[in-house]
């Protein structure tokens, strides 16, 4: 009798309360460095989507549901963005909003398509991620092409007469954004001076700076990540050379600045149009400044990956994985970005890159 009466109750449960057996919240993940070299990019992603999801959650959710956010490290190393995306599969999040490194960000992106997971990265701008034909796979960043043509137009306009050193850091992105540039110069007939790959994670590199100095080097395009950078230049100016630093996305943190110092003035990098000026950005970027925290780099990119995950979900009225897709390529999204919307790639459709200069601490737009 005990049991008639159980069942009984769990089927007036079930059939009175359609969502009863639904899942009570929505699980989707930002992935990220918050360890290792690249911390100060994860903490971006980091706040970008926890206040996304924040925001979302004020407004009634997604499809009536609550989103909760797994936060997941990987360092940057393409093992533990592996081991994460699985790991992710199985606690069963539907988006993630990473990888950052580009070398992070591919081998996850197939463990993510392979079990029917979304995957929208902030940050990852090698080619290489969404030419691969991957229908579950999007950014909202620029590419690398798009970059180094914009930065090999700049060099060829501004040095062309002078000697060019290109180096990098051997990761995919480093070098393969370091290898854009090249090919970009070589096409306007413009033979670097120098091409040179060095170790990242070191704390000395006096013997790359020598070499700069040794080969009368006046600008170096440089493929890598922060903290390299910072060190290359403070080591140029202990040696007292003057070498003119250009480099990509990567150098859009105050880290840059905590290690380069005065040294790092002038260093001038390629970025998407600075978000936090759009006036679709303006309250979340005062809700983090409120905070103490400057909302540069990839911050308000990973809000809108999230703002683009949910409402491509709105658009398709459903979590299922093939009508959000669909729903991703055929709208377009209002986000802090401004309006964006996904080609058939998955790269964004949005303006591209411009120029930033450090100057005085900061980095702002160049004239």
């Amino acid at each position: 009798m005990r049991k008639l009466v159980s069942s009984f109750l769990l089927s007036f449960v079930l059939v009175a309360f359609p969502f009863a057996s639904a899942r009570a919240e929505i699980l989707i993940a930002v992935a990220g460095p918050l360890t290792g070299l690249n911390t100060f990019r994860g903490e971006q992603i980091q706040r970008g989507a926890q206040r996304a999801v924040a925001d979302i959650n004020a407004n009634g959710g997604v499809l009536g549901q609550k989103v909760r956010l797994i936060v997941g490290d990987d360092s940057c190393d393409p093992e533990q963005a592996v081991a994460l995306a699985r790991k992710l599969v199985s606690d069963g999040v539907v988006f993630v909003a990473g990888h950052v490194c580009s070398h992070s960000s591919i081998p996850a992106s197939a463990v993510y398509h392979e079990n029917g997971v979304l995957m929208i990265s902030p940050a990852s701008t090698n080619p290489k991620l969404t030419d691969g034909g991957l229908s579950s796979v999007f950014r909202v960043c620029g590419r690398d092409d798009q970059q180094g043509e914009v930065a090999a137009r700049f060099l060829e306009q501004n040095w062309s007469d002078k000697k060019i050193a290109i180096i990098h850091d051997k990761t995919v992105y480093g070098q393969g954004l370091a290898d854009q540039v090249r090919k970009q110069l070589h096409e306007r007939g413009i033979t670097e001076a120098l091409y040179q790959v060095f170790e990242p994670g070191l704390s000395d590199y006096s013997e790359l700076v020598e070499a700069l100095g040794v080969s009368g080097i006046n600008v170096v395009y440089f493929g890598g990540y922060t903290a390299e950078a910072g060190l290359i230049l403070r080591e140029a100016k202990n040696q007292g050379l003057e070498i003119k630093m250009v480099g990509g996305d990567t150098l859009t943190t105050e880290e840059f600045w905590m290690i380069a110092g005065s040294a790092g003035e002038g260093t001038m990098m390629t970025f998407s149009p600075d978000p936090r000026k759009n006036p679709e950005s303006e309250d979340v970027v005062a809700y983090y400044r409120a905070q103490g925290f400057e909302p540069g780099g990839y911050t308000l990119h990973t809000y809108a990956a999230v703002q683009s995950w949910a409402q491509a979900v709105g658009f398709a009225g459903s979590l299922e994985l093939q009508e959000v897709i669909s729903a991703l390529r055929e709208n377009t999204f209002s986000t802090v970005l401004g309006s964006i919307g996904f080609d058939d790639k998955g790269d964004v459709k949005a303006p591209g890159f411009v120029w930033y200069v450090w100057r005085n601490g900061e980095y702002i737009a160049a004239e």
